[in-house]
């Protein structure tokens, strides 16, 4: 490590950075010219110590932010993520993006450690574009998407549509062989199995900004619907020929309505509105069917949200600014769920319930500057919340939390930068956890739904250092420890009748450890011009008590060890661009009373290459899954609670997803 710190330290020393002026740097188009990108999420995934975040899918606006703002501001959408956003803005339309490290007065770092400022051009006129994809598979499979945006103006005012269809491949599911063992001398069974999922989705965008009351006014919409359709036969072979079935299909509508209204008071003090509306539905059907016997699995939903927000900024000078504000959000749930086996209604804990969120936060926040390397950034959060449920659940409860944060940030060199955070984080309860569902394939049954949860909290102790060298390249290591309290997980819960079921379960306190390196390393100055390799690897540890066992083990769906890697090259004298994404294989596991099932995938390997034989047209060629990524799934079954002592059985599925060819075709207009 020390030798490699020398050998960064003396790179850094030849080559001069992009311009940093106190904790920000500067990218401005011509550093992304030779990658020749189309959008500015394009742009934003070329950053060097970057790593785009869309952000948490959870209720309020606060805790939903990523980790990129537009001209300063956050866009005020929820279902509409960053990174779509980003793909509709033209890279002609783009001046520059900063990187905020560490924190800086007038920019609310939304919790993050380093943010991207994208900074548009004024002007422009009509640009957009239009857009054709086809993916095919091995199996046989073709889907085709279409997508058409466009932006413009009228005089002070902007615009911006976009529309997209299309079909998709579940690229996790293909055909492979399943053992099931008995520890109870049953003959062991052997089977085929064929998986199939496939998507179809639409949505339309648009935004309107217009110049109000000596401000400015964004409105935003998103409508959107997706079916999704899930096919498995475990077709047995041994000891006797015969076959379980399951399917599942869902059906989901979304609606959003935004407006984010800004406007200087002074040439110091700045007021932010936001309000925000989201209604959607969500309907499921699972069946399972093994010879005689059958389960039908079926849930409607309803969710609304509304959300407003009011937030006073003041920036004394460059070195201090302040904010404070505080958002109320009222969310309500309408599910209904029914479970028949064998043609006879079992009754669900939880099935059926309407529940009702009203929550609030109020909060301050301050960014320092006190010598120029050093940057203090630090926030002060209440939140009182009051959840109501009645139906199958009848309670009422009111949660308060605390949430303090404070990031440093220390400029040690021009190049270099050390990170420290301490924050309490506060987890959003999930509205899915608190209504019944099903996963009839792998075994996994029917889950009950738990309206009296408890957010998961953690105080979470981080720190990082960053070197930048070689002008765009960038190590970064961290290290973040989490005191985690009210762990949500899963436990037991006993229906009317002494039936048992799988459900979402506060376990207890716990303990979460993440070390993670990124890095992005440019050859050109060893004479690879163009060549660009980027990586990310995260090694994770936890600890908790299972609450059917008693005994330690790690929490539920965490992956220990995930990594990534991107090799491209890019060749703007012939306009191509070419390169290889490798996806690391990964291992989860899944534990409930009766089983645990871990999953293990293969590295998934993604050549591309994008050719534009005109400014204006781009043709890019994928080979996603190259390799045939595998997937083992383990499910371990106990014929009662695990500490039970009831010998399990154990089945092993095999499956290997099928090799895919895409190919988009892609023209743009104006700019």
């Amino acid at each position: 490590m020390l030798v490699a710190h020398v050998l960064v330290q003396a790179a850094a020393a030849l080559t001069p950075a992009p311009p940093a002026t106190q904790g920000v740097t500067s990218y401005p188009a011509s550093f992304f010219a030779s990658q020749q990108p189309a959008n500015a999420a394009e742009m934003v995934n070329r950053i060097p110590g970057f790593t785009l975040d869309s952000g948490d899918s959870v209720r309020g606006f606060e805790g939903a932010a990523g980790n990129v703002i537009i001209d300063g501001r956050r866009p005020a959408s929820k279902t509409d993520n960053i990174e779509a956003i980003l793909r509709r803005i033209p890279a002609s339309r783009i001046e520059r993006i900063d990187i905020i490290r560490g924190g800086a007065p007038g920019i609310d770092m939304q919790g993050k450690t380093v943010i991207a400022n994208v900074i548009r051009k004024a002007g422009g006129g009509l640009t957009g574009l239009v857009a054709a994809a086809q993916n095919h598979t091995a199996d046989g499979r073709t889907a085709l998407a279409v997508r058409a945006e466009a932006q413009g103006e009228m005089g002070p005012r902007t615009w911006e549509l976009g529309f997209y269809a299309g079909k998709g491949i579940d690229d996790g599911y293909g055909k492979g062989s399943a053992v099931r063992r008995y520890a109870d001398g049953r003959p062991t069974v052997t089977a085929d199995l064929d998986q199939e999922g496939d998507l179809l989705d639409w949505q339309g965008t648009g935004t309107f900004e217009t110049p109000l009351a000596g401000g400015v006014a964004r409105v935003n919409g998103r409508a959107s619907e997706r079916k999704y359709k899930f096919d498995e036969d475990f077709r047995i072979l041994a000891p006797t020929p015969g076959l379980e079935a399951s399917s599942e299909m869902f059906h989901k509508n979304d609606a959003e309505l935004g407006v984010n209204y800004t406007r200087s008071l002074n040439g110091r003090t700045a007021i932010e509105l936001v309000g925000l509306r989201q209604e959607g539905s969500f309907d499921v059907a699972s069946l399972f069917a093994a010879g005689a016997a059958n389960s039908v699995f079926e849930l409607d939903r309803e969710t609304t949200e509304t959300i407003g927000r009011a937030v006073l900024k003041y920036r004394h000078d460059d070195r201090l600014s302040f904010e404070g504000g505080g958002e109320f959000a009222v969310n309500e749930l309408d599910s209904a769920a029914r479970l028949f086996v064998n043609g006879v209604n079992q009754d669900l804990p939880a099935g059926n319930v309407h529940v009702k969120e009203e929550r609030g936060e109020a909060f301050v926040k301050a960014t320092w500057r006190p010598i120029t390397a050093w940057t203090v950034d630090s926030s002060l959060r209440y939140e009182t919340s009051t959840i109501s449920a009645d139906g199958d659940v009848v309670l009422e409860k009111t949660l308060h939390y605390w949430k303090p944060r404070v990031s440093v940030a220390w400029d040690v060199l021009s190049r270099t930068q050390l990170r420290f955070r301490l924050e309490r984080e506060v987890g959003q309860l999930n509205f899915d956890d608190f209504v019944a569902s099903s996963r009839f394939s792998s075994g996994g049954g029917v889950t009950a739904g738990n309206p009296d949860l408890n957010p998961e909290q953690a105080w979470v102790a981080e720190a990082a250092v960053e070197q930048r060298f070689w002008g765009s390249g960038s190590i970064l290591v961290a290290f973040r420890h989490y005191e985690l309290k009210d762990v949500v997980d899963r436990g037991p819960v006993f229906g009317p009748a002494g039936e048992v079921f799988d459900r979402p379960a506060n376990i207890g306190d716990g303990t979460k450890d993440e070390l993670a390196l990124e890095a992005s390393v440019p050859f050109d100055e060893i004479g690879l011009k163009g060549v660009l390799l980027r990586g990310e690897v995260v090694k994770r540890w936890s600890d908790v008590t299972d609450p059917t066992t008693g005994e330690k083990r790690e929490i539920s769906r965490l992956e220990p060890l995930e990594w990534e890697a991107s090799l491209t090259h890019d060749l703007p004298q012939w306009r191509i661009n070419y390169g290889v994404d490798a996806y690391g294989g990964f291992r989860e596991t899944y534990y409930r009373y009766n089983i645990v099932e871990t999953v293990k995938f293969s590295t998934y390997v993604h050549p591309f290459l994008e050719w534009k034989p005109r400014p204006d047209v781009h043709i890019r060629f994928e080979a996603p899954n190259v390799t045939g990524r595998g997937v083992r799934r383990t499910i371990v079954s106990y014929p009662g609670p695990r500490n039970a002592g009831g010998p399990p059985a154990m089945e092993h599925r095999d499956t290997n997803a099928p090799q895919m060819w895409y190919v988009r075709v892609r023209k743009t207009f104006g700019g």
